[in-house]
C-alpha cells in the first residue's frame, strides 16, 4: 500500500507509474483525484473530531468553574452542552472511522510503484532476457520429445482421468517413482536452501485470515482467485502469506535484518489461468506445491538481496543441470504488489519453448505498509517500514514437467538427474512396469 503522504507530494509521479502500467489516463486522473477528495474528507472529520473534542475540555473547566461559585443554572446548562456534544462527537467519530476505511479501501486498489531500471511495456511482449543459462538437450535423431503428460501417462505413473473423477479439472493423481520424484524436488530445494543458501526451514499454517491476505496484497483486488475455506479464512495461494506476515505488526531491531525465510508447501488457486490455455497437463492446477523464499531486509538492502534471492533460484536449475533464461519483466506485466520482478524460464523440450518456473519479486515498504511491519535503525530513534522480498525456490510441479522432458528417453524412460539420486534411493531412471 502507498502512503497518503507521498501521494500528495508526488502525485505526477504516481500517475506516471501508472500510465506505465497500462492504466488508461482518463482511469489515472479520476483514481488520484478521488483519493485527494478522500483524503480531504478523511482530514476534514478528524479536524472536526478534534475541534469537539477541545469544546468538550473546555466546558469541562467552564462546568468546574461555575459549581465552584455556586451558579448552578449556568453548571447545568453546560452540562447539557456538554451532553449534546458526546453526542455529535459520536457521530464525528463514527464518520471519521469511516472516512479512514474508505481511504484505506482506495489505497489497497493502487498498485506499486515500480522501480526506474523496470523496461515499460503492455505485456509479456516487452519483458527483457536478462541472461541464457546452459544449454537444451539433444535428442537422438529421428525423436521427437513428448510433453510431460504424455511421457507421466505412458509410465502410467499420471493420472488426471481419476483426479478428474474426484476433484474436477486441474489436478492429477501422481503415482509411484514419479510421486516420489515430486518430494525428492521438494525436499532437494530445502536442503539446497536451509543449507547452503542461508534461508531458515518453517513450516507454515495452510489456513490464513483475511488481515494475512491483505498484508501480502491478495485481498481484495484478487478475491476471485482464492479459495475460500470458511468465514474469514483462506487456503494460502503461495506459502509467502505466512512466511511474510511472520513480521506483521512488529517492529524488529536492525540487528535482526535480514530475515530469509523459505518453505515447502502445497498451495491453492481457484484461478488457473487464462481460459483454454494449458488445459492438458500439470502447467497450471488448482492444487501444487511450491518451494517459496521470503526476505525481510532495510531499504538499503532489498536491492541487492533481490539479486541474491533470484540467484538461489537459479541454482536450484543449475544442479539440476537443466537450460533456462532470466527475464526481467515489464511494467505492464509484473505482479501488482512489485516494484521489480525476475522470472526463470526453463527450456521444456516437449513444448519447444520457454515457461516459468519462478519469480522473484522485490516490493519495496508496499507490503510491510500493509501489515504495519517495522524497524528500529541501529543509529536513531524513528521506526521505519521494512522491505519485503519473495520468490519462488522453485514450483516443484513445473520442476517435476522440466526433469521429465529434459530427462526423457527414447524407450519412454526418464533419467533421474545426478542431484536428486540420493533422495530417490539411489535410482538413476524411472521406466514403465
Amino acid at each position: 500500500m502507498l502512503d497518503i503522504t507521498w501521494i500528495r507530494d508526488n502525485a505526477e509521479a504516481l500517475k506516471a507509474a501508472l500510465r506505465k502500467r497500462g492504466v488508461d489516463g482518463l482511469a489515472v486522473e479520476d483514481t488520484v483525484a478521488n483519493l485527494f477528495a478522500l483524503d480531504d474528507r478523511r482530514r476534514e472529520v478528524i479536524a472536526l473530531t478534534q475541534r469537539g473534542q477541545e469544546e468538550r475540555n473546555r466546558l469541562s473547566k467552564e462546568i468546574g468553574q461555575a459549581m465552584g461559585k455556586k451558579d448552578m443554572a449556568l453548571a447545568d446548562a453546560l452540562k447539557a452542552r456538554v451532553a449534546q456534544l458526546k453526542d455529535d462527537m459520536e457521530g464525528a467519530a463514527g464518520a471519521e472511522k469511516s472516512a479512514i476505511a474508505a481511504l484505506r479501501d482506495a489505497l489497497a486498489q493502487i498498485p506499486n510503484i515500480p522501480l526506474d531500471d523496470v523496461p515499460e511495456g503492455a505485456d509479456e511482449h516487452a519483458n527483457v532476457v536478462a541472461r541464457v543459462v546452459g544449454e537444451a538437450p539433444r535428442f537422438p535423431e529421428g525423436f521427437t520429445p513428448k510433453e510431460h503428460f504424455e511421457i507421466g501417462e505412458k509410465l502410467g505413473l499420471m493420472d488426471f482421468d481419476s483426479a478428474a473423477k474426484v476433484s474436477g479439472a486441474r489436478f492429477v493423481y501422481l503415482k509411484g517413482g514419479l510421486a516420489r520424484l515430486e518430494r525428492a524436488l521438494g525436499q532437494f530445494m530445502l536442503d539446497l536452501h536451509t543449507g547452503e543458501n542461508g534461508y531458515e526451514e518453517i513450516n507454515p499454517p495452510l489456513l490464513v485470515r483475511d488481515d494475512a491476505m491483505f498484508g501480502t496484497a491478495q485481498l481484495p483486488k484478487f478475491r476471485e482467485d482464492q479459495f475460500a475455506a470458511g468465514d474469514e479464512f483462506w487456503l494460502i495461494p503461495t506459502a509467502e502469506v505466512p512466511l511474510t506476515n511472520l513480521v506483521r505488526e512488529s517492529i524488529l531491531e536492525e540487528k535482526q535484518l535480514p530475515i530469509r525465510v523459505t518453505a515447502l508447501t502445497p498451495c491453492f488457486r481457484a484461478e488457473a489461468g487464462a481460459a483454454g490455455r494449458d488445459t492438458r497437463g500439470m502447467i497450471r492446477q488448482h492444487q501444487f506445491p511450491k518451494v517459496e523464499l521470503v526476505s525481510i531486509t532495510t531499504p538499503e538492502q532489498s536491492g541487492e538481496e533481490h539479486e541474491r534471492m533470484t540467484g538461489a533460484a537459479e541454482e536450484v536449475l543449475k544442479r539440476l543441470g537443466l537450460h533456462y533464461r532470466v527475464m526481467t519483466l515489464c511494467t505492464g506485466d509484473m505482479g501488482f504488489a512489485s516494484r521489480k520482478t525476475y522470472d526463470i524460464e526453463v527450456w521444456l523440450p516437449g513444448q519447444n519453448r520457454f515457461r516459468e518456473i519462478s519469480s522473484c519479486s522485490v516490493c519495496g515498504d508496499f507490503q510491510a505498509r500493509r501489515m504495519n511491519a517495522r524497524y528500529r535503525p541501529a543509529e536513531g530513534k524513528s521506526t521505519r517500514f521494512v522491505h519485503t522480498l519473495n520468490g519462488s525456490g522453485v514450483a516443484v510441479g513445473r520442476a517435476l514437467i522440466a526433469v521429465l522432458e529434459n530427462y526423457q528417453n527414447a524407450d519412454g524412460s526418464v533419467t533421474i538427474p545426478a542431484a536428486l539420486r540420493p533422495y530417490m534411493g539411489g535410482m538413476e531412471r524411472i521406466a514403465a512396469k
